[in-house]
């Protein structure tokens, strides 16, 4: 679910709004290319903007029997989705130490898969997982294109 929801948001990103990394060419004026990647920036700040905006209207979502998307927000060029899993009967404890290390290669290399042209454009990726009753969070996984070089060779 997590890796279609992704699927669609890049997808919508990349036909409505294009990436602005492939929009600019580079150039050898350094002057030129910091202009050429301030707008770049600014551009890619509005894609995050729009994504979170839309994305948000369609929250919360279920993802299966224990999780549920419940909100994105963006902190510059990093989208921040946060999950509610339901842990009953574990302890957060009990969750943080064995749920966590077994999610966290299919999540990553979810994250990797799903969102690569967002990584490309220099816009980050963190899945926050919160316990559904106390809203404590449990863990996070923060991604960034450096993160993801393994997954896409």
């Amino acid at each position: 679910m997590k890796k279609l929801l992704f699927t669609v948001l890049a997808l919508f990103a990349i036909n409505n709004f294009g990436f602005a990394k492939d929009e600019l060419p580079k150039t050898t004026d350094p002057a030129a290319q910091a202009k050429a990647d301030q707008q770049l920036k600014l551009q890619n700040k509005e894609i995050v903007k729009l994504v979170v905006e839309e994305i948000g209207k369609k929250l919360p979502q279920k993802v299966d029997d224990y999780t549920q998307f419940v909100s994105i927000k963006s902190e510059g060029l990093r989208l921040i989705s946060t999950f509610e899993i339901d842990t009953a009967p574990k302890s957060d404890e009990a969750v943080i130490k064995n749920d966590k290390p077994r999610m966290e290669k299919f999540i990553k290399q979810g994250i990797c898969q799903s969102s690569k042209r967002f990584l490309q454009s220099d816009i980050n990726i963190t899945y926050v997982y919160a316990n559904a009753l106390t809203k404590k969070e449990l863990f996070r996984f923060a991604m960034t294109k450096d993160d993801c070089t393994n997954y896409w060779n």
